[in-house]
């Protein structure tokens, strides 16, 4: 396969997969060293042995077809040295969430790939990400951290929509029908991605050194938080208690671990990711009144997304995407 040149999708989708690698490369060797559990610690080290693998693929397809390898993130992007930023926890909800958001790019870059190996790269990606996201999943549940979706009655019989108003909800003097079990589910992923993700912009905030940077990360935790506000009220509208999920221990230390270049990236591709899920959730949902905070939420996440590549590019972190 070696003969047949790189696409260009296979090209930028090959430089992406690499930062991302590079990226959870450098939390990893600092969660390691500051995990407390064994077995917290042997999930992280198996996870760092993953990606240390799919990492040497990337940069042997690189080397093959000529091209230079991404400087991506290095060791003066991570301090080891730093005290413990996040407890175990949490860094377990962390590599879940971004295992969730890897499956989903590895997904779409699949789609664009059309040499054998590359598609076949993008496989193994795949199933070593859902392998990761599994892996955390029973690990959280099993210590009563990871609280589950709301529980609802299993249906009797097949029914079919009778009228429109199904699809209603924003008028204010007309009752709202339930949430069904699709627009549950799709309520309750953002509300768990943005209660952790709210965790994450409160560390990010406290280490920042830049002060763009800083209140760049705030700008994120108060975002998260109407996310959550949001949702969670879309249950309680639907007489559905909005689950509490765990979102871990901040400690207090202000010496950063990661560098404000690696963080930035790092919220910047979360925010890529909420984009397409809430793109999603406005496909999937039926009523009026979602479909609108979808798109509410979507275009508050667009534009926090947009100014966090301006503060990338002022401050010289954004490396340039291979062109024609």
């Amino acid at each position: 396969m070696n003969d047949i040149p790189l696409s260009s999708s296979e090209l930028g989708n090959l430089w992406q997969a690499y930062r991302e690698k590079s990226m959870m490369l450098r939390t990893l060797e600092y969660f390691i060293e500051k995990s407390n559990e064994k077995e917290t610690k042997d999930i992280l080290q198996n996870v760092y042995t993953i990606e240390s693998k799919n990492e040497e693929k990337i940069k042997n397809i690189f080397k093959n077809a000529g091209a230079v390898i991404p400087t991506a993130f290095n060791e003066g992007d991570v301090n080891k040295d730093a005290p413990q930023l996040l407890d175990d926890n949490y860094v377990l909800m962390y590599i879940r969430m971004m295992s969730k958001v890897l499956t989903g790019l590895y997904s779409l870059h699949l789609g664009m790939s059309y040499r054998s190996d590359i598609r076949n790269l993008y496989t193994d990606f795949t199933t070593d990400t859902q392998l990761i996201y599994s892996t955390t999943t029973q690990h959280l549940l099993d210590k009563g951290v990871l609280t589950r979706p709301p529980i609802v009655p299993m249906p009797k019989e097949v029914k079919f929509i009778e009228n429109t108003s199904y699809k209603s909800g924003l008028n204010p003097f007309q009752q709202k029908r339930a949430l069904n079990t699709v627009e549950i589910g799709l309520v309750y992923q953002s509300l768990e991605t943005n209660i952790t993700g709210m965790q994450l912009m409160t560390a990010f905030e406290q280490i920042s050194q830049e002060p763009d940077v800083k209140k760049y990360f705030k700008r994120g935790k108060e975002l998260a938080k109407e996310v959550v506000s949001i949702m969670s009220n879309l249950l309680l509208e639907s007489d559905i208690p909005a689950p509490v999920t765990w979102g871990g221990v901040i400690n207090n230390s202000t010496i950063p671990p990661f560098s404000d270049k690696l963080m930035m990236y790092n919220t910047n591709l979360l925010a890529m990711f909420g984009l397409g899920s809430n793109s999603v959730g406005a496909a999937f949902s039926f009523r009026s009144d979602l479909l609108l905070k979808m798109g509410s939420i979507m275009t508050s996440t667009f534009d926090f997304a947009k100014d966090g590549g301006i503060i990338l590019i002022q401050h010289g972190w954004m490396e340039e995407p291979p062109s024609s």
